[in-house]
């Protein structure tokens, strides 16, 4: 869907990279959310202290939060991967909300940050498969017995490569509806009072996306942690 108004994208053009903008909104955007991202987390933990104020507090709800349900999936053996799940699980979140801000564009509408977030899972679970078990990981590819091998093997082979493609059409489905049924209704009923059911809907979208992105992420790491059956 092509916006009428992007600013970030005019601001290229001012500069003299209006064509790159252009063809690539998705890229300027995943900066922005990079740049929230860092900049949320620097001007939090400037300011650490032992009573925390109210953005310290904000910051420990939201980490803790999401370290606590990571753990009672995973178990404490899954610690040493929060960092990941934790930056993946923000960064669609805010990549899908700033959607509902006008001018700006959620990079997750593009169908590129879907598949790199998914390939970066994907290379994620099977560095964890080898670090847990080392060469013995190809179990999990085979099956229980012997002679399954050339059935079970293609068919986890496929099941693998597909959480790539589910991972990415959840998101990117569900973004890009959500944008193409906000911008017909800004179309048809006005800039301010008929899209607002939907983009009061759309943060609860951003939101559970997010999540299952999330929760999907983490049952792949798990999994390549538990020994073959």
């Amino acid at each position: 869907m092509e916006h009428p108004y992007l600013f970030f994208v005019k601001v290229f053009e001012w500069i003299g990279l209006g064509h790159f903008a252009q063809a690539n909104p998705h890229v300027i955007y995943t900066w922005v959310v990079m740049a929230l991202l860092v900049g949320s987390g620097v001007i939090a933990a400037k300011g650490l202290q032992m009573v925390p104020g109210k953005m310290q507090n904000l910051f420990e709800i939201i980490v803790s939060g999401i370290e606590d349900f990571m753990i009672d999936v995973t178990g404490e053996e899954g610690r040493w991967f929060f960092p990941i799940v934790a930056t993946i699980f923000l960064y669609i979140f805010i990549g899908n909300l700033i959607g509902l801000v006008p001018g700006f564009f959620p990079p997750t509408a593009s169908i590129n940050t879907p598949l790199s977030c998914a390939v970066v899972v994907f290379v994620m679970t099977h560095f964890i498969g080898v670090k847990y078990h080392g060469a013995g990981y190809i179990k999990h590819f085979l099956g229980p017995v012997w002679w399954m091998i050339p059935i079970i093997l293609p068919i986890e082979l496929i099941g693998h490569l597909a959480r790539v493609l589910s991972l990415t059409f959840r998101l990117f489905g569900n973004m890009m509806g959500h944008e193409l049924v906000l911008g017909i209704l800004f179309m048809l009923g006005g800039a301010f009072l008929a899209p607002m059911p939907i983009m009061a809907l759309g943060i609860f979208v951003a939101l559970v996306q997010a999540f299952v992105f999330f929760l999907l992420s983490i049952m792949y790491f798990s999994s390549a942690m538990e020994h073959a059956h």
